[in-house]
């Protein structure tokens, strides 16, 4: 049996800055797939999913909605700011990341986009990372209105109009997202109604991506490395759909390593239980997966966690061998890029 990969170079790879897709394809379906479930692999285009996957298969989708959590501002004393915010919470109040020159002091205020003031009540989060402030109105609304879409680091231009739509998918319901549940952005109305045709059967969960998803680890023992913190919920309807999948002998395809993470978190007793909570999963070679059979994903960055989680889910032999392949024939990379399906 072959060691399991452990250290942080296990999981790096050389990618071609071309590669990293800086906008949508044409159309959602138009994307292409990388059929990663046999030893060879198989190129096909994102709309022929339908015809790989079968009658009585149930696919799970992260219904978040990404809000346009990035704000533009100004401290008091006329320097500039940008914040992420990442949770929202009770009372006009979010925590956020703040980038400045120098860090605003709890007390103060922050003008943003030329609008609205926020109060810095103090710092929170894991080593005092975030910021906690006050908004004077609630804060989805002003978000809404003076807000951007919070592009990856990895996307150079400025977001626009087509962003807005794009990055976003087409049955986002519950806002709460500061990263989109990117191998959902692929679907269409046509394809689901495709699916739908074929007999594949939907349920939702929802997992409010953080910032964290694109935290960098750093410790060459990936043992070392401390995941964020997201909330999930998945709901009662989505534990009885996947237990009658299972019991007709369906397979359970997981839209997104966001959706694998909540099912995987919500089974962690051994048992699939309804219910929301907070989530510091890390799914890394070795890992007892309980709930997932098949996992759409994306391609994701060298040393991330989430290629971490696809090499625990597919194998780690595997996914290289794929990644090697996807380069090779000039697949586009991470957010706006294309897609793989991996079996378990």
């Amino acid at each position: 049996m072959p060691a399991v990969p452990h250290t942080l170079g296990d999981f790096d790879f050389d990618l071609p800055a071309e590669l990293i897709a800086q906008h949508p394809a044409a159309e959602r379906g138009a994307s292409r797939l990388l059929d990663g479930r046999a030893r060879l692999p198989d190129d096909r285009l994102f709309r022929e999913l339908p015809a790989l996957l079968r009658a009585g298969d149930l696919l799970v989708f992260n219904d978040t909605r990404v809000i346009k959590a990035r704000l533009f501002g100004e401290k008091a004393s006329g320097g500039t700011l940008q914040a992420l915010v990442e949770r929202v919470l009770p009372g006009h109040e979010v925590l956020a990341h703040v980038r400045a020159s120098k860090s605003p002091k709890p007390g103060s205020r922050i003008r943003f986009a030329e609008a609205f003031d926020a109060e810095v009540l103090g710092r929170a989060g894991p080593d005092g990372a975030l910021f906690h402030l006050r908004f004077p109105a609630d804060p989805f609304a002003l978000l809404h209105t003076h807000g951007h879409v919070p592009l990856p680091p990895y996307i150079t231009h400025a977001d626009t109009p087509d962003d807005e739509a794009r990055y976003q998918t087409v049955f986002a319901a519950r806002p709460g997202a500061v990263a989109a549940p990117t191998a959902a952005l692929h679907f269409d109305q046509a394809l689901l109604d495709a699916l739908k045709a074929r007999g594949v059967a939907s349920a939702a969960v929802t997992l409010h991506v953080g910032a964290g998803t694109f935290q960098p680890v750093r410790a060459e023992n990936i043992a070392e490395h401390r995941m964020h913190s997201e909330w999930y919920e998945v709901s009662p309807d989505t534990v009885r759909a996947i237990e009658a999948t299972r019991a007709a002998g369906g397979r359970i395809v997981s839209v997104g390593t966001t959706t694998l993470r909540a099912l995987e978190s919500a089974a962690s007793s051994g048992v699939l239980h309804a219910g929301s909570a907070e989530t510091d999963i890390f799914i890394t070679p070795g890992f007892e997966f309980r709930v997932v059979d098949l996992l759409i994903t994306n391609f994701h960055l060298p040393k991330s966690t989430l290629l971490m989680l696809v090499s625990a889910f597919a194998g780690h032999a595997q996914v290289m061998a794929l990644y090697r392949h996807a380069i090779e024939a000039r697949y586009r990379f991470f957010s706006y890029g294309d897609a793989m399906l991996l079996a378990r």
